[in-house]
């Protein structure tokens, strides 16, 4: 059993090359890991063109949903982005957040975080940030965001129950999470549970789905909801590589089930307003006197 420091550098390695390659055959891969499969079809990913906001060339196809669509952003927000990848979700929370906002992408693949910040500077935009660092550490302080989204990432940190204590701890009272992933219902397959390849490839490193939901309550927050949840097939030239033919019908047949969910949940607290500054007369007198004297 690899330690969580061993699979982090797998991730690593494996998504420094991903962001060399182009969107398609990450598509048509397990979130860009594996071997391209021969469908034509998208195994992860949703359409992101029709999003306001959407920047092609920050479009790496890795994700598994659209979680800036559900995550409620509101002008001014502060919005983090969590394995932010060359910034397409960042983006799209900036077109929502507006110019007075902040969106902070956070990504440990540092050719990543170059990718990000090209973009960001050939488009203008003065309010994203990318930080390098890991999400189950976020280079953030306390209180910090009134949005946290995220797309197909936490599958990929050994440890998810510190992510979201992260999560917890950089929200600000009051504030929200959107976050897509992949979660499983049923156990997989050993053989697709120990390949490096499919941990980087968001299927190996999922857990339960009951798991998954029962640590967003235990951390302390409310309002748990799915917001979407979409199946997950792997095409059978992707799996050859890991099960016999009859191992394959077997999976394909049975109660394992790999699935794709939205998931919002609210920290408790009294989300806090900026003050507007109002302006009082102090008295009515005149501040000036006729003779130049002036309070």
């Amino acid at each position: 059993m690899k330690t969580e420091q061993e699979l982090k550098e797998i991730v690593k390695t494996r998504y420094a090359k991903i962001a060399e390659q182009g969107k398609a055959e990450n598509a048509s891969s397990c979130c860009g890991a594996t071997a391209p499969s021969n469908k034509v079809y998208n195994i992860m990913m949703d359409d992101y063109s029709d999003t306001e906001g959407y920047v092609s060339d920050a479009d790496l196809g890795l994700g598994c949903g659209l979680p800036t669509e559900f995550a409620q952003i509101q002008k001014g927000d502060t919005v983090i982005d969590l394995g932010s990848g060359a910034g397409n979700d960042c983006f799209v929370a900036r077109h929502e957040t507006g110019v007075e906002g902040k969106v902070i992408g956070i990504d440990f693949t540092p050719i990543m975080v170059k990718k990000a910040r090209i973009n960001a500077e050939k488009l203008g935009f003065n309010n994203v940030e990318f930080r390098e660092g890991d999400i189950d550490n976020m280079p953030v302080s306390d209180d910090v965001a009134d949005v946290i989204v995220s797309n197909c990432v936490l599958n990929l940190v050994p440890n998810k129950q510190k992510v979201i204590k992260e999560i917890y701890r950089v929200l600000k009272p009051g504030g929200h999470f959107s976050i897509s992933d992949i979660v499983l219902v049923g156990n997989l397959p050993e053989a697709l549970r120990e390949d490096a390849e499919m941990y980087a490839g968001c299927v190996a490193g999922a857990i339960q789905k009951t798991d998954y939901l029962q640590h967003i309550s235990d951390t302390g927050f409310r309002n748990v909801t799915i917001q979407k949840e979409k199946p997950i097939t792997i095409p059978d030239d992707i799996l050859i590589k890991y099960l016999s033919e009859e191992k394959i019908n077997k999976f394909n047949s049975g109660d394992i089930g790999i699935f794709s969910i939205t998931v919002y949940a609210e920290k408790p607290g009294t989300k806090l307003t900026k003050p507007k500054l109002k302006l009082e007369n102090i008295s009515d007198e005149p501040c000036c006197t006729p003779d130049g004297n002036c309070c």
